[in-house]
């Protein structure tokens, strides 16, 4: 398992709050909910330039095909 680090910032009253009530809705602690956030979002744009790279290839191969285009 990787080490923990601990990041420490600072957050506007009715930001944290908001979260507060966000994390809560869901039973977990805020700092729970932001690292679950944070790691939502880093799978979501993992996820998105795994697709994008996909797209590419099979353009890059249809293109390339020696039938493309033709019908």
């Amino acid at each position: 398992m990787a080490a923990t680090r601990v990041l420490s910032m600072r957050i506007d009253g009715d930001l944290l709050d908001r979260l507060h009530a966000h994390a809560a809705k869901r039973g977990m602690s805020v700092q729970d909910y932001i690292v679950r956030t944070l790691i939502r979002d880093d799978f979501d744009e993992r996820l998105k330039a795994s697709v994008d790279e996909t797209e590419r290839f099979y353009e890059a191969a249809y293109e390339a095909s020696p039938s493309a285009g033709i019908r």
